[in-house]
């Protein structure tokens, strides 16, 4: 059996031999489903354990074996051989290898040998890809630990992580990774890191004699320590309530292995590509068959036409033309800091509609800083980043203080402030190495802050401790909310206190107007969302008895997260382009809120929902409402991907950002993952597409700006062969119809489709961003890759060209000119001038410079002079059966040629006029809510 936990329930029914050999028979064991809503006496009788001794050997083994190893569970691994075969497996690719059969049995092993390549090619690349994939499991294993401090047959003992059990008494202690879920039966000035976990950018304080309600949220259970999360400070004990994949982190790990990957909309469309091709071909191949057949051809010589026409018709260049695009998109993010693990999510960011960012190191630099100080002599605002010890404490000029400071240097208490800072604080700053870039900090975060604004005062930390040695302490707890310190001074001694506004306040010797005063600034810094601090001294000449009274108020320091400097425009420019932005965070609702609005959110209540509001609602509830949310607050992992479900429900293609284990899941879930490469953890790297090596958002912004270049020129290497291959089935499909003769040889066909095409559609595939691209909402993940005029294009482009080479055709056969030759030649270089008309969808290929894409020239300019040698060198015309033109008669076949040049322009006109493709609208439920909610 299972409670709604996930355990197994002890095996209740043994035989007498195992009654008897088990005897004394042992407590029944219950292991609790919600032990943070029990105190701990509940906790230690539930699970049968003296929380004191600890188990004893012999139990632990029972419960080893009745509970297996603390480890997280992992689907079994899909085998290489396996995923190499499943890369063959889409339309596409079978499409390429059944063409591929047909080449090899028709004798034409040239073609044969480049369809191969080109499977072999995308084959490699995606079985590298998904190789690479399958190691976000194992990585998430890193975080169980490797040996832990419990307590068993009273004694203390170190044992592996993985022998673990529930009801195992454990010793916490600062720099320790927790091996297990633990309600905690003591703890000192116990921190916990959970950044990775809950998102929580500060550690969180943790108290043993606490009790919660069921329902509290992750980030709130203050009694409990989690598997995964790091001992920043204190020391704790408590007891093992859930281990292995019963944990956080293992329902974490369940979630990865539930989670099957998203098709891309680039994967879906070229699905339903491969697939009209594919019967497309197939059916008008076959009537062409027939139809020569029928006017007295060779059943032969019709039927290797009609494989070779088949051949001809599928663009079998196009998924290594895509793969290339791909490949130089991928190299060019890279140039910008950002890592693509799977190649088609280059193309998914310029699909991206909504962005679900996490808060904590990706709008934040989660790292803490001091952002404004108060005295009572002023108000201050203090500049830098991070922990770096660079930056100004700058007066703030319309502050109403009975002093006119100009400069901070004139304010006495900020020297005290300092000295506050340095001595009444356990942290230790690290100077930035070739393995960390930027400042670091060994304990607290806020003690790290409180270090920085030390130096950024003028005053050197070390020193001051040197200096002024501490003598006692008393470390601060949560019913005290203060942390008050001793140091020696000279002939006496100085006592330093910081806390909570008002739990310094009931520590001063007087409460005057000067700590209303802070009481005021207090309030309204922490309105936005800053977390206040208040310091305050005592100087005595003799060791006190008691510390923490008769103190003086030094002053008040606000501390936050702060928003990435960048993050701001980085919104603005995804605004711009239609791309909605949603804050979701492990955070409080006020803290989320905050920085929402510090980048340029404008948020109303109604915008935001928590966790516990969002487990109230269904997902068809939550489908009505997902468009009107902003921020997502104190939410859980599996909330994420509900969230982000919800999104795509609607239909949206949505880009997920984190960097903590927390928000592996949901990377996974998403269209496309993004984690942060800095301040990310393995997990959620190993589970994104896409890493940003400078945890910069604005890189976001420029890898959806390649993204969209990227589709743009995959629709425009489509849009360049589909139109000529369905002009050379319309030439071969009308010629015996009209009552003309088959007018191109098989080996004619075929040099078309691998010479004549190839160059000039590599070349397209690195035009550069249309100027418009990034003002024009994203594409619906619904369009077809045939959509917005794609189809109609190819249509009638194909059409034109059939009837531009039927015509000279009969004109040629008329003027007993060789024919052949000059229809030949015609649809080779009808297709390298459309390949020049098709630069742009709108825009004149005579307004765009040649300096902007010389290799699409280039690529032309080669292909026609290949093309000449064909008509005029005696070798090549002996292999592709052509005969020399006149002047006159090239002169015919170059105009007739450059005829779809000026048509296309013709359509380009029409279309700027009538506005046919204007900017696109999003749809209305990707707009942002009105403020008014």
């Amino acid at each position: 059996m299972l409670n709604h936990r996930g355990w197994r329930q002890p095996r209740p029914a043994r035989s007498r031999s195992e009654e008897a050999a088990s005897a004394p028979s042992q407590p029944h064991l219950v292991v609790p489903a919600e032990p943070w809503s029990l105190d701990v006496a509940e906790v230690a009788s539930s699970l049968a354990v003296d929380w004191s001794r600890g188990l004893s050997g012999s139990d632990a083994g029972r419960r080893r074996a009745e509970f297996g190893a603390n480890q997280l569970t992992t689907e079994p691994g899909v085998s290489a051989a396996r995923l190499l075969a499943g890369q063959f497996l889409n339309a596409m690719v079978i499409v390429l290898i059944f063409a591929g059969i047909v080449t090899a049995l028709t004798g034409e092993l040239a073609d044969t040998l480049v369809i191969g390549a080109i499977v072999l090619l995308n084959g490699t690349v995606g079985f590298v890809q998904e190789y690479r994939a399958q190691r976000a499991l194992e990585v998430l294993r890193s975080f169980e630990g490797d040996r832990v401090t419990v307590r068993r047959d009273g004694a203390v003992l170190s044992i592996p992580s993985g022998d673990v059990v529930p009801g195992d008494v454990v010793e916490l202690a600062a720099g320790d990774l927790v091996a297990a879920d633990v309600r905690l039966c003591e703890s000192k000035n116990l921190r916990l890191a959970e950044a990775a976990l809950t998102g929580e950018s500060e550690p969180v304080f943790k108290a043993a004699d606490t009790v919660v309600a069921p329902s509290t949220p992750v980030a709130e259970r203050h009694n409990m320590v989690f598997k995964g999360t790091a001992v920043a400070l204190g020391r704790g004990t408590g007891i093992v309530v859930a281990t292995g994949p019963h944990t956080e982190l293992g329902g974490i790990a369940e979630l990865l292995v539930a989670r099957s990957e998203v098709p891309t909309p680039l994967q879906r469309r070229l699905t339903v590509l491969a697939r009209v091709m594919a019967v497309g071909a197939t059916a008008i191949c076959a009537l062409v068959f027939v139809v020569g057949v029928l006017r007295g051809e060779s059943p032969r010589d019709m039927f290797i036409t009609s494989v070779s026409l088949a051949v001809a018709a599928i663009p079998e260049g196009l998924p290594a033309i895509i793969t290339v695009s791909l490949a130089l998109g991928a190299r060019r993010m890279a140039e910008r800091h950002a890592l693509i693990r799977k190649l088609v999510a280059v193309e998914t960011l310029g699909s991206v509609q909504v962005i679900c960012t996490d808060k904590t190191g990706t709008l934040t630099e989660n790292r803490m800083q001091v952002v404004r100080v108060w005295t009572p002599l002023g108000e201050y605002r203090v500049t830098g980043s991070g922990y770096s010890p660079e930056g100004e404490v700058l007066a703030v000029a319309d502050v109403a203080s009975p002093h006119d400071l100009q400069d901070h240097h004139e304010d006495p208490f900020l020297d005290r402030l300092a000295t506050v800072s340095a001595l009444c604080n356990d942290a230790t700053l690290h100077a930035p190495t070739g393995d960390h870039p930027n400042w670091s900090v060994t304990g607290d975060p806020t003690e790290g802050a409180l270090i920085a604004l030390t130096s950024k005062l003028g005053s050197d930390a070390d020193r001051l401790r040197q200096s002024q040695p501490r003598v006692e302490e008393l470390p601060f707890d949560a019913d005290r909310r203060l942390m008050t310190t001793v140091h020696r001074e000279g002939l006496g001694f100085a006592v330093e206190t910081k806390g909570a506004v008002e739990a310094v306040g009931a520590v001063l010797a007087t409460r005057d107007a000067v700590f209303d005063a802070a009481l005021g600034v207090a309030e309204g810094w922490a309105s936005e969302g800053l977390r206040v601090l208040a310091m305050a001294e005592h100087r005595v000449k003799e060791a006190p008895e008691r510390l923490e009274v008769d103190l003086q108020l030094i002053g008040l320091v606000a501390i936050t997260d702060p928003p990435r400097a960048e993050v701001t425009s980085a919104l603005r420019e995804c605004r711009d382009a239609g791309v909605r932005t949603v804050v979701i965070t492990g955070d409080h609702p006020s803290t989320a809120v905050s920085v929402a609005r510090w980048i340029g959110l404008e948020v109303t209540p109604d915008q935001v929902v928590t966790g516990e509001e969002l487990a109230q609602l269904d997902d068809d509830a939550l489908d009505r409402r997902v468009d009107q949310v902003m921020v997502y607050a104190r939410v859980q992992p599996k909330d994420k991907l509900r969230i982000v479900a919800s999104w795509q429900r609607r239909g949206a293609v949505v880009a997920m950002t984190g960097d903590g284990v927390n928000d592996a899941p949901a990377l996974r879930q998403a269209d496309i993952g993004i984690a942060m490469g800095v301040s990310g953890t393995d997990v959620s790297k190993e589970a994104a597409d896409m890493v940003l090596e400078d945890d910069n958002f604005a890189t976001i912004v420029a890898a959806i700006e390649e993204g969209r270049r990227i589709y743009d020129n995959i629709r425009r290497v489509s849009r360049y062969l589909l139109s000529t291959n369905i002009g050379e089935l319309w030439v071969m499909l009308l010629a015996p119809v009209i009552g003309l003769p088959i007018p191109l040889l098989a080996v004619q066909i075929l040099w078309m489709n691998l010479v004549t095409d190839g160059l000039p559609a590599i070349a397209l595939g690195v035009e550069p961003l249309e100027p418009s691209a990034m003002g024009r909402a994203p594409r619906d993940r619904r369009e077809s890759l045939f959509g917005d005029g794609l189809w109609q294009h190819v249509l009638w482009v194909g059409v034109f060209m059939a009837a531009s080479v039927l015509t000279l055709e009969a004109v040629a056969r008329s003027q007993g000119w060789p024919w052949q030759t000059m229809v030949f030649s015609t649809l080779a270089l009808l297709q390298l001038a459309h390949a020049l008309a098709v630069r742009s969808e709108s825009r004149s290929l005579f307004r765009m410079p040649v300096r902007s894409n010389r290799w699409l020239y280039l690529s032309v300019a080669v292909t026609f002079v290949v093309q000449v040698l064909v008509i005029y060198l005696r070798p090549l015309q002996r292999l592709f059966h052509t005969s020399s033109l006149s002047v006159g008669q090239l002169t015919v076949v170059i105009l007739v040629s450059s005829s779809i040049l000026f048509a296309v322009e013709l359509e380009k006109l029409i279309r700027r006029r009538s506005a046919i493709r204007p900017v696109r609208a999003a749809p209305t439920w990707l707009a942002p809510p009105s403020s008014g909610g």
